[in-house]
């Protein structure tokens, strides 16, 4: 993941790219699961210190390729990874099979720094998971880092580990024919697969001093993206460059933020959100991969809140665990999970296979929408009227989701009001219905 601002303007091509049947239906079936999980894991969660430590602490490549030789993650269980991710609510996971350390999380052909060749566990996690993936009936995307610390043949270098001793250079053009390689391993050897979480575009933009502009090298998205499509139709794929779509992708991800939004500071701008489908991805915690002494560890109440307004914007949630180095999910994280997953329970008619509501989200409040039905989500206990300046709907009645009490309400030309001073609110989330005409 990135951990430094960038703004750049995309210039994006026109869409040439008819998506086959299978890709449009899964499509629906993604944006209708509405929450996933995120895993970043690897050699770094050996350090404790997140997955840039390679980067952040300019630890030399003979240095840190000692690392494999002691990833012993005898802990991992894909059957508890996958029951959790079911009991948390979850739909599908996506997991870093290589990120920007170079290290592959899977048994390649084309590489011997992987987890098969490289450590003494050798064994493919990646097949593990996937066999129970499909056994348990859950989705499972790859991510897949477009940048490496590791290999000569990134080359020219990026922005990111430059300070790294021992780098050497090679052809760029080599770079590409491996990732084709190690991508088509993954998309032939591990069965049908939800998709391709690609990361670290943003690594080879051109850089002045003041503002990011061109691309230094082709990525050959193309016959990347066509390679992915062919080998299986249904897979979708996204690409965290934060510029909007690109031809050929297939859904489009915001990196801890709302769509639309700018926290960041490189957030992608409201006016380059696609038609495609959308999913924010945040952390539990202040860390992506495993860090001993992250102590930003977010409230279940902040956590809920995040998954209910990223579906307020029409989103799918991505939520983030930092597996230990001995294969186990912090305890933390298991807690936070089983909660979000308990809540799920009474009001996952409200989020799941929902669309944005035609309530515009705010902190106070957040709609979904199910056929006729939009569910208004009171995120501030304290309110005693809702009132909101226009809404483009005609309404038939307003209720109590939980308590099925009909609500007063006035809708006119100054808007709708509805009165929520004797309601009896849930600290968390009261989920008021709407019934449409």
């Amino acid at each position: 993941m990135q951990t430094f601002a960038l703004f750049c303007v995309a210039t994006l091509t026109a869409q040439k790219y008819s998506p086959s049947e299978e890709n449009l239906a899964a499509r629906v079936s993604f944006q209708e699961d509405k929450f996933g999980m995120f895993v970043h894991w690897g050699v770094y969660s050996l350090l404790g210190d997140g997955e840039w430590v390679m980067h952040n602490q300019n630890i030399a490549i003979d240095e840190y390729e000692k690392l494999p030789t002691f990833f012993n993650p005898i802990d991992f269980d894909p059957k508890e990874w996958v029951a959790l991710v079911k009991e948390a609510g979850m739909n599908y996971i996506t997991i870093t099979s290589r990120h920007h350390d170079g290290f592959s999380l899977f048994d390649s052909k084309v590489t011997e720094y992987d987890i098969v060749d490289a450590t003494p566990y050798g064994k493919d996690v990646l097949k593990e998971l996937a066999d129970e993936c499909r056994k348990q009936g859950v989705k499972l995307f790859f991510y897949y880092s477009l940048l490496d610390w590791n290999r000569d043949d990134y080359f020219p270098r990026g922005r990111t580990g430059n300070g790294i001793p021992g780098r050497g250079e090679g052809e760029w053009e080599n770079y590409i024919v491996f990732m084709k390689a190690q991508l088509k391993e993954l998309l032939t050897n591990y069965g049908d697969i939800g998709g391709i979480w690609f990361d670290g575009h943003w690594d080879q933009k051109e850089w002045d001093g003041k503002a990011f502009g061109a691309l230094k090298v082709d990525w050959h998205y193309d016959e990347i993206y066509k390679m992915i499509h062919d080998l299986q139709p249904q897979a979708l794929i996204g690409n965290n460059h934060h510029i909007g779509v690109i031809d050929g992708e297939d859904f489009q991800m915001f990196e801890k933020d709302l769509p639309g939004k700018n926290t960041t500071g490189w957030g992608t701008a409201a006016d380059q959100i696609g038609s495609v489908p959308l999913e924010v991805c945040e952390t539990i915690n202040g860390s992506w991969g495993f860090n001993l002494q992250d102590r930003k560890h977010k409230s279940n109440k902040e956590l809920i809140h995040y998954l209910i307004k990223a579906a307020g914007y029409g989103s799918n949630m991505l939520l983030n665990v930092g597996p230990m180095p001995n294969g186990k999910i912090q305890p933390e994280h298991q807690a936070s999970l089983r909660a979000m997953g308990a809540w799920l329970k009474q009001n996952g008619t409200t989020i799941y296979e929902t669309h944005k509501g035609p309530i515009a989200p705010n902190d106070d409040f957040v709609s979904t929408q199910k056929g006729k039905t939009v569910y208004l989500h009171l995120l501030n206990p304290e309110l005693n009227v809702i009132h909101i300046d226009k809404v483009p709907v005609k309404i038939k009645s307003i209720s109590d989701l939980k308590s099925k009490k009909n609500l007063s309400f006035r809708n006119d030309k100054f808007g709708l009001v509805i009165d929520v001073s004797n309601l009896s609110k849930d600290p968390i989330d009261t989920v008021i219905q709407i019934e449409l005409k």
